[in-house]
């Protein structure tokens, strides 16, 4: 492998354990052994198992604006019907997974959140940015009338996040897409109903 193909290796097998096992669980010799790749390569590419891991969220938060902006960005359909399919791609990819792994960026927040300041402030950063991208959309589903004026689109940027990343962890709970078709009856039949 060249170098760049050898440090997309260790990201990507390490994505794969963290999502399967948490950070704290995932240790540089099994990423190591899954990649065949020698002690002295990870530390060519990272200084420690935090930077590591911080590559990781960034990549995972790089894919996932991308998939944002792919529904979110399509203006050939209405806000609301963008930010429905957006969370109706999200239902099925969570379902072909058996509703295993969840948001690897909320499962690492949750896990992480009050053990390390560095992984919390950049997690913070990435779901605000994923709620300014709901609030974005949101308003231009104010400004075409489908949703009433008198809603606090930051708000309710607040509420489809947590209410979404809380649907999420049940739905790993429970292992079952239920709490994630709840979610899209309540925030689409009521919530955001016009």
């Amino acid at each position: 492998m060249n170098r760049s193909d050898t440090k997309t290796a260790l990201l990507k097998a390490g994505t794969c354990i963290i999502r399967e096992k948490g950070y704290n669980h995932t240790g540089i010799k099994e990423i190591l052994q899954s990649t065949g790749v020698p002690k002295g390569s990870f530390y060519h590419y990272f200084n420690s198992k935090e930077d590591f891991g911080l590559q990781i969220i960034e990549n995972e938060a790089i894919a996932h604006d991308q998939f944002l902006e792919q529904y979110l960005g399509n203006e050939a359909l209405t806000p609301l019907t963008r930010l429905r399919h957006y969370f109706e791609a999200k239902c099925e990819e969570f379902g072909s997974l058996q509703c295993r792994e969840g948001c690897l960026l909320g499962n690492l927040g949750q896990e992480l959140a009050d053990q390390n300041e560095i992984f919390r402030s950049r997690l913070q950063k990435i779901f605000a940015r994923w709620r300014q991208r709901f609030a974005e959309c949101l308003k231009q589903a104010q400004e075409a009338g489908e949703i009433s004026s008198s809603f606090d689109v930051p708000e309710l940027a607040e509420y489809c996040l947590n209410a979404w990343e809380g649907a999420i962890l049940q739905m790993k709970i429970t292992k079952s897409i239920a709490p994630l078709t709840a979610f899209m009856n309540i925030t689409f039949g009521y919530v955001l109903k016009g």
